[in-house]
C-alpha cells in the first residue's frame, strides 16, 4: 500500500467498507480553495509542514466565481460550487490533481452553489435559487439522475450543506426561519423533513456540519453567538447546547467544521479574529482557544481540519486569502508559510483530502 503522510481516520475507513470499497488506499493529503475569480479553485499538495506545490489547474475551470468546494472523502473527486452555469463542476482527483472535468448533470442548480457536499454514494448542493437543496446520485461516473426535490422545501438562499457520517441525513442552513432543514436521506433521496429543533438558531447564512459519531449538528450563523449546536440522533433534533461562553467572532459566523476526532470546533467569522476554535464534548462547547498568534487577514469564509486533524485551514477575504496552521490539543500552533503559489482572489470555501 503507498506510504502517504498523514491518518485516513477511521470514519473513513468504515465508509468505504459500507460503500464495498474495501481494501482501498488513502488519497494523499490536499487542500483545495474556491476563490472568487479566475480559474475559481487551487489545489496543493499538503502535508504537516503545510504547504506544497500547487497542482495544475483543471483543464476546464468552473464557471464564474468560485463560492464552494469538496473533496468525496475517499479521495476519488473534488466538486466546485460556483456563480454561473453550470454553477457545479466536478472532476476526479488522483495523486496528479485534477482529471478532465465530468459530465455536467443533466438538470442544473439554476442559481449560485453556496455549499456542496458528498456522501459515500451521493453530491448535494446548498444554491440561491429554488428549490435551494439539490441531490443526485455519484459514482465513478459521476452524476447520475437527480434525486426528486423534497416534499418541503428549504426556505429562501440556502447556504450550507451537510451529510451525516452515515449519510442517513442531510442538513441545509438557508437565509430564512428556521434557518435550518434537515432530511432523512437514502437511496432513494429525500425524505420527509425532520422537525424543526425546539429551539432556533438565532439567525441564517451560515454553514452546518455534523460531529464525526453522527450525534451532534452545528450550525454557524449571522446574530450572536454566532455559531449553534443541538444533538442529534436518528429521531432527528435533540436539545440545544447551551452557547458557547465567548461568542464565535465578532461578526457572522460562515464556514464551520468538527475536527476528525470530534474533540474540537471550530468557525471562520467575517469579523475578527476571522477564525475561532472551542474543546468539544458531549457537554458541548468548552473554553475558547486562544486566537492564533498570526491571524487571518481578512472575512473568514470557510475552515477545515486536515484528515490527520494535525492542520486547520482557513479561507478568507484579503491576500493570501488561505491561511493555515498546525493544530493540537492545546489548538492553534504557528502559522504556516503561505503557498507559494496564492489562490487569485478573496477565498470563499476550503476542503482537505
Amino acid at each position: 500500500m503507498p506510504n502517504y503522510s498523514g491518518v485516513w481516520n477511521l470514519t473513513q475507513q468504515l465508509q468505504a467498507v459500507a460503500a464495498g470499497n474495501w481494501p482501498v488506499a488513502p488519497p494523499p493529503p490536499a487542500l483545495a480553495v474556491a476563490f472568487a475569480s479566475g480559474s475559481d479553485v487551487a489545489a496543493y499538495a499538503w502535508s504537516d509542514s503545510g504547504f506544497g506545490a500547487k497542482f495544475a489547474d483543471p483543464a476546464t475551470a468552473p464557471a464564474g466565481g468560485g463560492y464552494s468546494v469538496a473533496f468525496k472523502k475517499d479521495g476519488t473527486a473534488i466538486a466546485v460550487g460556483s456563480s454561473s452555469t453550470p454553477f457545479i463542476t466536478a472532476y476526479p482527483w488522483s495523486d496528479s490533481g485534477f482529471g478532465i472535468k465530468y459530465t455536467n448533470p443533466s438538470i442544473l442548480p439554476t442559481g449560485v452553489v453556496r455549499g456542496v457536499a458528498f456522501s459515500s454514494s451521493a453530491i448535494a448542493f446548498a444554491a440561491d435559487d429554488s428549490p435551494y437543496a439539490h441531490a443526485y446520485p455519484w459514482s465513478s461516473s459521476g452524476f447520475g439522475t437527480k434525486f426528486t426535490n423534497p416534499a418541503t422545501l428549504p426556505v429562501n438562499y440556502a447556504f450550507g450543506v451537510g451529510f451525516s457520517p452515515s449519510g442517513d441525513a442531510l442538513a441545509v442552513s438557508t437565509l430564512s426561519s428556521p434557518f435550518i432543514t434537515v432530511y432523512p436521506f437514502s437511496s432513494s433521496g429525500f425524505g420527509t423533513k425532520f422537525a424543526d429543533p425546539a429551539t432556533l438558531p438565532p439567525g441564517g447564512y451560515g454553514g452546518v456540519t455534523f460531529s464525526p459519531s453522527g450525534d451532534t449538528i452545528a450550525f454557524s450563523h449571522r446574530n450572536t453567538p454566532y455559531v449553534s449546536a443541538y444533538a442529534w440522533s436518528g429521531s432527528g433534533f435533540g436539545a440545544k447546547f447551551a452557547n458557547p461562553a465567548t461568542e464565535a467572532g465578532s461578526d457572522t459566523g460562515r464556514g464551520i467544521a468538527f475536527s476528525p476526532s470530534g474533540d474540537a470546533i471550530a468557525v471562520a467569522s467575517e469579523g475578527t479574529p476571522y477564525v475561532v476554535a472551542y474543546p468539544w464534548s458531549g457537554a458541548g462547547f468548552g473554553v475558547k482557544f486562544t486566537n492564533p498568534a498570526t491571524l487571518p487577514t481578512g472575512k473568514g469564509t470557510g475552515v477545515a481540519f486536515s484528515t490527520n486533524g494535525n492542520s486547520i485551514a482557513v479561507s478568507h477575504w484579503i491576500t493570501p486569502f488561505v491561511t493555515a496552521y498546525p493544530w493540537s490539543g492545546s489548538g492553534f500552533g504557528t502559522k504556516f508559510t503561505n503557498p507559494a503559489t496564492l489562490p487569485g482572489s478573496d477565498g470563499e470555501g476550503v476542503s482537505f483530502v
